[in-house]
């Protein structure tokens, strides 16, 4: 099984108690990124992976103590499975994430409805994005 999980949005965020949860029950290994475009989904980012952009999706890696149990968690904040609303928002899927020393195949959360409508957060880095967002007159 995987091992590693890959986050780009609202897990990073300080306070989210999902974020709290990776900090307690995972380990930070890097920083990465992918292929792919990020997009503005309201409270939250949709990430869906393409090879034909220039553009990159940009998060953290995380390596899983007990990845069953720690996807279970992160699957249900993500509303991921066939419990949840359907067709679920995002589905859970193995990507090459791009390091400095390399590549780490983990789990990735991508957005699963359309995106035609929604605004790109062209810098792929929803952190940086939302500082912006927040900030007046930038």
């Amino acid at each position: 099984m995987i091992d590693f999980l890959f986050v780009y949005g609202t897990l990073l965020q300080p306070g989210n108690p999902f974020a709290h949860y990776l900090s307690q029950y995972c380990t930070y290994i890097s920083s990465g990124k992918l292929k792919g475009l990020l997009y503005d989904i309201g409270e939250y980012p949709g990430a869906i992976l393409t090879d034909n952009t220039d553009h990159y999706i940009y998060g953290s890696i995380f390596k899983l103590h007990h990845p069953e149990e720690n996807l279970r968690v992160i699957d249900d904040y993500e509303g991921y499975g066939p419990e949840q609303s359907q067709p679920n928002l995002y589905i859970r899927s193995v990507a090459s994430i791009e390091t400095h020393n390399g590549f780490i195949n983990a789990w990735i959360y991508l957005y699963n409805l359309p995106t035609y409508r929604l605004p790109q957060i062209k810098s792929g880095n929803y952190a940086e994005y939302i500082k912006q967002k927040k900030s007046p007159g930038s």
